[in-house]
């Protein structure tokens, strides 16, 4: 809480305590201090700071690490607190000029998470380096150019791959700009190479939609040649429900023989927030309960996800089902506990969303589920204020 008087007064009396784990949670006091999330507020800021120069002054390893015993993994590091974390680069600087390594396997990747890479740059600028972080992917996730130019000014590598895939096609993967795509390619990236499911940057672009990407690709020679699938699943993605007919019209049962990872453009589009392209996917017909995305989900989490009201309505009109599970083991009740209350997506509207799913038959969810304030009280309002429903079947009862 930033109590130097209470870490002085501890220190005075036991000297060793500055590197002894303690609590309930096992932190030694460096990493409690800065993995504190009080330091967001104001009035905490200035004295969570202090507390971690005093600690240092007083001995404390700048590279003290801890293990979370809740969700135990990979040691977390001090830093990790400061700079990936919590995003404080007053407190990433103490850290820093003690002497803390900026290559602890955390901190950089989390970093580039921020609006503000005031972090990521002093961790570049003391030494991290970005080769083997995955630091250039989680930039992606971002519609940052940025996150990503300043990785790639600092030795990112824009032919590391991820699970098969390179920068570049994780960018289309994401729908990131022409801008992100030209920017890889000028740092060298292979426009040619292969991702994870064995098509080009070009082709993946076409699929996903992209066609100033595929554009872009395409000044620089490469020119790709479509299948009657591909060049369906192109003018879906692009919104071009003129041409996705014109294709079908001569190869009628074309949806029905989409393999598996076209079927997943769905759920993939829902996750980039491309509503068109999904409304067009299923006015041809496309399996509206497959899942994809980060998190095997289907379209209907999606849009539940991003707070995108209208086509939750779409979806349950064209018959999605809450029902529907995703990777997480829950429906999509948990995918509006937890949408609502953290609001992942600027300008979400998961009121409208609730409303879209009771009046499409959705219960009331049951007293575990927890919901943001607005979307509890329109709960609360739909179960007459006497509490709220039983378990419904096939729902799970986890908060």
């Amino acid at each position: 809480m930033g109590d130097d008087t209470g870490i002085r007064t501890t220190l005075a009396h036991d000297a060793a305590w500055v590197n002894r784990a303690g609590g309930p949670l096992a932190m030694p006091p460096l990493v409690a201090v800065t993995h504190s999330g009080l330091i967001r507020l104001p009035e905490f800021a200035d004295p969570l700071v202090r507390c971690a120069r005093l600690l240092l002054q007083a001995g404390a390893n700048p590279d003290q690490s801890w293990i979370d015993p809740v969700f135990p993994g990979c040691p977390l590091s001090a830093l990790y607190g400061a700079a990936g974390k919590n995003h404080h680069p007053g407190m990433t600087a103490v850290l820093l000029q003690a002497g803390a390594d900026p290559n602890d396997g955390e901190s950089l990747y989390h970093s580039v998470e921020s609006a503000d890479l005031s972090c990521a740059r002093l961790l570049l600028a003391a030494g991290a380096r970005p080769a083997g972080t995955r630091a250039v992917f989680r930039a992606l996730d971002f519609d940052r150019l940025e996150g990503l130019t300043l990785l790639l000014s600092h030795g990112a590598d824009p032919h590391e791959c991820l699970a098969s895939n390179a920068p570049i096609h994780q960018a289309i993967l994401r729908g990131r700009s022409v801008a992100h795509v030209t920017t890889l390619l000028d740092a060298g990236a292979n426009p040619t190479a292969t991702g994870a499911d064995g098509l080009s940057a070009s082709r993946l672009a076409l699929r996903y939609g992209l066609a100033d990407v595929a554009d872009a690709l395409r000044s620089r020679g490469i020119e790709e040649r479509l299948s009657p699938e591909d060049a369906f699943l192109a003018a879906c993605a692009r919104t071009d429900p003129a041409t996705a007919a014109a294709v079908l019209a001569r190869h009628p049962r074309l949806v029905d023989t989409l393999w598996d990872e076209a079927l997943r453009l769905l759920p993939d589009l829902a996750q980039q927030g491309r509503g068109d392209a999904v409304r067009t996917m299923v006015g041809f017909g496309w399996p509206i309960d497959v899942r994809g995305g980060d998190w095997s989900a289907s379209a209907l989490n999606h849009a539940v996800f991003r707070g995108d009201a209208g086509l939750t309505e779409f979806l349950l009109e064209h018959g999605a089902s809450w029902r529907e599970e995703h990777g997480y083991r829950d429906n999509v009740m948990g995918t509006l506990t937890y949408a609502s209350c953290h609001e992942p997506v600027d300008g979400g509207d998961w009121l409208g969303c609730a409303r879209a799913l009771i009046e499409h038959g959705m219960p009331v969810p049951p007293a575990p589920y927890r919901f943001s304030d607005e979307v509890a009280e329109y709960f609360e309002e739909r179960a007459g204020r006497g509490g709220r429903g039983s378990t419904p079947p096939g729902g799970s009862t986890r908060p």
